[in-house]
């Protein structure tokens, strides 16, 4: 994959993470997520060379506010964790970097994106719904609380990216 060029909106920097990053994933993980992967499990993400990891950090001070992370296999993205800092949600942040997630994605080849939600998270199920995500089935049990999650894919074949 090519590199990826930072880009900045509104005193926030969009770029690709990296194994330097790891202890701003980690945090940002059990602020956001309640801590769903390890240490171990966010150095792999990044060490992983089909894994695509895009944060959003403030101008000003460089903390993470969010990420973005997916694997590119064939012609599938997996999409594996999307994290806003709670005191920063529902500021676009969550949309620019699913956005540019799926837009890198489509232009590395893929021609579709597949992911797991939590079926009561219903934030962001609305938010993969204005990306016209669909839902394909249901895990039961899938968390470790015994809650459920939903499957969902998006067509990027013919998909316009904003």
């Amino acid at each position: 994959m090519r590199p990826f060029k930072p880009l900045v909106m509104a005193g926030c920097c969009l770029r690709q993470l990296t194994v330097a990053d790891l202890p701003a994933c980690r945090r940002l993980d059990q602020q956001s997520l309640g801590g769903l992967w390890s240490l171990e499990q966010w150095q792999a993400e990044l060490e992983q060379p089909t894994a695509l990891v895009l944060g959003v950090e403030s101008a000003a001070c460089g903390q993470l506010l969010g990420l973005a992370a997916g694997r590119l296999v064939v012609d599938e993205l997996q999409i594996t964790a999307v994290a806003v800092e709670p005191h920063q949600r529902r500021l676009g942040l969550g949309r620019w970097l699913l956005d540019t997630l799926l837009e890198v994605a489509a232009a590395a080849g893929c021609t579709f994106a597949v992911l797991e939600v939590d079926v009561a998270n219903t934030a962001a199920r609305a938010l993969y719904g204005c990306f016209d995500f669909k839902v394909s089935g249901r895990r039961r049990n899938y968390y470790r609380d015994g809650s459920d999650a939903v499957l969902l894919h998006c067509d990027l074949g013919h998909r316009l990216f904003s």
